[in-house]
C-alpha cells in the first residue's frame, strides 16, 4: 500500500479534519485497527476526543475515510505504472509488481488494511477496492487478448484469480506474526511469475519491449 501513513493525505490540505485522518492512518499503521481507540488517534491529532465526532458521525466513518484515502492513492498508482509505453505482457507485471511492492514497503499497514478483521462500512469499501482493482485487471487483459499478446481466456475471471493470487501470497509476507525472512524483491518476483502463469504467459521470460 501507501509508502508512509503521512502520505495518505497530501499536506497542504492540512486543517483538523484532515489532521484526525493522518493520524488515525499513522495510529493504524503502528498498531492496526484494534490500536485506533478515538483517544489515540485525537491525541495524535493534537485535538480533544469530543473534537472527533465534530467531523465524522463515528469512528467507524473515520475508518472509511482513511481506507477510501488510501485505496484511491493505490489504484492511481496501479494505473500509473499500466499506462506506460510498454507491451501489454510488461504492463500486466508492472500492475502486479506495483500491488505487491508497495505493501510489502508498509507490511504493517497493509496488513491492516487488507486483512484485519474491521468494521461492515470500512469492509464494503475493502471489496469496493478491490473489485475496481479486479475490473481494472480485467480491461488490461481484454486489450492483451485483443493484441494477440496473451491466450484467449475468460478476462473476468482471469482477473479474479489473479487478485486472489496476490491476496492469498501476501497473507504471510503482511503478517505481523509470519516471520518471512524472504527478501521484497524475492516476493515480488514470485508473485509475478506466478501472476503471469495464471493468464498463460511463458513463465521466467520476460517480454521485450515494443
Amino acid at each position: 500500500m501507501t509508502d508512509r501513513a503521512e502520505d495518505v493525505l497530501p499536506e497542504e490540505t492540512e486543517g483538523t479534519r484532515v489532521r484526525l485522518l493522518r493520524a488515525a492512518a499513522a495510529v493504524i499503521q503502528e498498531g492496526g485497527w484494534g490500536s485506533a481507540s478515538v483517544g489515540a488517534i485525537a491525541m495524535r491529532a493534537g485535538v480533544a476526543a469530543g473534537t472527533l465526532y465534530r467531523h465524522f458521525p463515528s469512528k467507524a466513518e473515520l475508518f472509511v475515510e482513511v481506507f477510501r484515502a488510501v485505496s484511491q492513492r493505490e489504484v492511481a498508482a496501479m494505473r500509473a505504472a499500466s499506462a506506460h509505453e510498454l507491451s501489454v505482457p510488461e504492463r500486466f507485471e508492472a500492475v502486479v509488481a506495483t500491488y505487491a511492492g508497495r505493501a510489502l514497503r508498509n507490511r504493517r499497514l497493509a496488513w491492516a488494511l487488507v486483512y484485519e478483521p474491521v468494521d461492515p462500512l470500512v469492509d464494503a469499501e475493502r471489496l469496493a477496492y478491490r473489485r475496481d482493482y479486479r475490473e481494472n485487471m480485467a480491461g488490461l487483459l481484454r486489450e492483451g487478448i485483443a493484441a494477440g499478446a496473451m491466450p484467449a481466456q475468460d478476462a473476468d475471471l482471469a482477473a479474479a484469480a489473479v487478485v486472489g493470487v496476490i491476496a492469498e501470497t501476501l497473507v504471510g509476507p503482511l503478517s505481523p506474526v509470519s516471520g518471512v525472512t524472504r527478501s521484497e524483491e524475492e516476493i515480488v518476483a514470485a508473485i509475478v511469475s506466478l501472476c503471469r502463469r495464471v493468464v498463460g504467459l511463458p513463465d521466467g521470460r520476460r517480454p521485450r519491449r515494443r
